[in-house]
């Protein structure tokens, strides 16, 4: 048990310090390259909880840290590292160079890795956090 609490503590860590990897690096790219890019980052870091609206007129019927069984597609797929990481891939090794939609990767990445880092994670088909 005390070995599974360390891996926890050591996993939440490395989230924390991915999360403020990518959020000096969307605050670097908005410095570098202006107002869109910053604006851009600021968006995509808000936007992966805006899949709780999907599920808003079911919410006073869920319990306490349920999220409404229809929304989980919308919150998973939106908390997933690899979808901003294969975009970011795909950006790198592209044709399209525009600073805005790297920021907003960024952003994004930054987000997913706080929430990790404060032990919120995927949701089960029902709404609740996995463990």
């Amino acid at each position: 048990m005390r070995r599974r609490g360390a891996l926890a503590v050591t996993r939440r860590t490395a989230w924390l310090l991915n999360a403020l990897f990518w959020s000096a690096f969307a605050v670097l790219e908005g410095a570098n390259h202006g107002w869109l890019a910053g604006l851009a980052a600021a968006a995509f870091f808000i936007a992966p909880d805006l899949a709780f609206l999907v599920g808003l007129g079911d919410a006073p019927r869920m319990a306490k840290g349920q999220l409404p069984p229809r929304a989980v597609p919308y919150y998973n797929t939106a908390h997933r590292a690899a979808l901003p990481l294969a975009l970011m891939t795909l950006y790198a090794f592209g044709p399209v160079a525009w600073p805005p939609a790297f920021a907003a990767l960024c952003g994004w990445l930054a987000h997913i890795s706080y929430d990790r880092a404060f032990g919120y994670g995927l949701r089960t088909k029902e709404g609740f956090q996995r463990d």
